[in-house]
């Protein structure tokens, strides 16, 4: 196996027609050597398959696992230079390392499951208590208006009041306060005001009253 300290072998992709100098054959790769161009096979390169880049991974395990590799490269006319297209290495080697990455895939895929378990699991357990704080609250408000509104305001990411520090400990005033948005949203003319170009203050203080009386029906 090639140590840490191995020199890149560099090949470059053609841009234009040339010719072994040594057999007289092309390709679609060339090594330039001091007599000039010459073909993969001539260079003992040509058993090698090629590996686009893309996969840093992936081509850093088939650079590992291949006893002899080089680095494609291609001359960009616009920057100047030859910049990296990818790596020959032996087909072993990157099956090989596909099969590594792929496990490696399947164990974050499986992580992420479970992690996405835990959360819905918790989630629904904080909905279900959230809920639990408004009937406490508001013992008249319909159960299932009290689950749709401990689900709105529990949402994870969502930046409600349901998330918040207080909301997270149940405080009464953050349970009053979800109730109280859902209302306004819900059960007054709230949205339409602020879609006709009224200011969020003055369109509060319109419905303040509405919103209290339908608070006051559930307590």
């Amino acid at each position: 196996m090639a140590g840490p300290n191995r020199t890149d072998i560099v090949v470059i992709i053609a841009l234009k027609e040339w010719t072994c100098t040594s057999c007289g054959e092309t390709g679609d790769i060339l090594s330039m050597e001091d007599a000039g161009p010459m073909c993969l096979h001539c260079v003992d390169l040509g058993h090698l398959e090629f590996l686009p880049a893309g996969d840093a991974a992936l081509t850093r395990r088939t650079t590992k696992a291949s006893r002899l590799s080089a680095v494609v490269v291609r001359w960009s006319r616009s920057r100047k230079r030859y910049e990296r297209q990818g790596i020959l290495a032996e087909p072993e080697a990157i099956e090989r390392a596909e099969q590594e990455c792929l496990s490696d895939a399947e164990v974050r895929a499986r992580r992420r499951e479970r992690e996405q378990v835990r959360r819905t699991e918790k989630d629904r357990q904080f909905e279900s208590e959230f809920a639990t704080a408004i009937l406490a609250q508001f013992p008249l408000c319909p159960a299932s208006r009290a689950d749709a509104i401990a689900r709105h305001t529990a949402a994870r990411g969502s930046g409600r009041v349901g998330r918040s520090a207080a909301g997270r400990a149940f405080e009464p005033e953050a349970v009053r306060l979800a109730v109280a948005a859902s209302v306004r949203h819900e059960d007054t003319d709230y949205d339409e005001l602020l879609m006709s170009g009224v200011d969020r203050l003055s369109a509060r203080d319109r419905v303040h009253d509405t919103v209290e009386t339908v608070l006051n029906s559930w307590r």
